[in-house]
């Protein structure tokens, strides 16, 4: 009575085997109403299961993920690098002007710059490349932004105390001092790269990917291929925060430490 009483309890402390309790149960209720209210028209768990199952069998699937990860991963390379490059000096006045225009780029729609993108790039690869780092590095920028607004005025003042100039307390405050969160702000950020996959490369087939394999079973309603599919892009998703949260805390393990 006491747990079912702090199940509903706003911060509510629960044990990690009354939570994993709970979450199999909420699992396996939506499950059988997914199940008794499936038709015709939407496949039910049984038949995305098969589906899921026969795609995880194919070379067709594992080479096509391997080629969205190949881009993902191109494009975070190139998306951090940019990040850092304009965060790190947005603390000059000359670009900070820049900084704060690339986070306004937010609000630009993909979509009305497809155009544009395609006469600057020589082929598809590019272009699907281009159009990912434009749609990831606003974000990038604008949470690492925030790391460096948030950081405390005591730690600039403390490098000034110790006699560093101003190149060596970005240097220590900022460089060192938050390359914890860049791996941070990789991993919250990667889900906006990996849900973008999938709409560039819809932009040109020719090269393969997950998204057009998407494209081609909506094509066809495959429903239950579509439905398999996303289950395993939502699984390697998954695998990657979970990796790259493991990664930080390997690399950084002070980083928990801090308030």
């Amino acid at each position: 009575m006491k747990t079912m009483k702090t199940i509903f309890q706003p911060f509510g402390q629960l044990s990690r085997q009354v939570f994993f309790t709970m979450l199999v149960a909420q699992v396996v209720i939506a499950l059988v109403l997914w199940q008794v209210g499936s038709n015709g028209l939407i496949p039910s768990p049984l038949q995305v299961k098969k589906a899921f199952l026969q795609l995880l069998s194919t070379r067709v699937l594992w080479e096509n993920i391997l080629v969205s990860l190949g881009l993902t991963l191109q494009a975070m390379l190139y998306s951090i690098a940019i990040t850092l490059f304009f965060a790190y000096l947005s603390v000059l006045p000359f670009f900070r002007g820049l900084a704060n225009f690339l986070v306004k780029c937010r609000y630009l729609t993909l979509t009305g710059l497809i155009f544009i993108f395609t006469l600057l790039t020589k082929d598809g690869s590019q272009l699907k490349l281009s159009l990912l780092v434009f749609g990831i590095v606003p974000f990038f920028v604008t949470s690492f932004l925030s790391v460096i607004m948030a950081i405390d005025k005591q730690e600039y003042e403390l490098c000034k105390t110790l006699g560093y100039n101003n190149w060596q307390t970005l240097y220590e405050v900022i460089i060192v001092g938050k390359a914890d969160q860049v791996l941070e702000i990789l991993r919250q950020n990667f889900a906006i790269a990996w849900l973008m996959i999938t709409l560039v490369e819809g932009l040109s087939m020719s090269e393969g990917g997950i998204g057009t394999l998407l494209i081609k079973y909506n094509k066809y309603n495959d429903i239950a291929n579509v439905m398999a599919l996303q289950g395993i892009i939502f699984i390697i998703g998954i695998g990657f925060d979970y990796g790259l949260g493991s990664l930080r805390k390997w690399l950084f393990p002070y980083a928990g430490l801090k308030a």
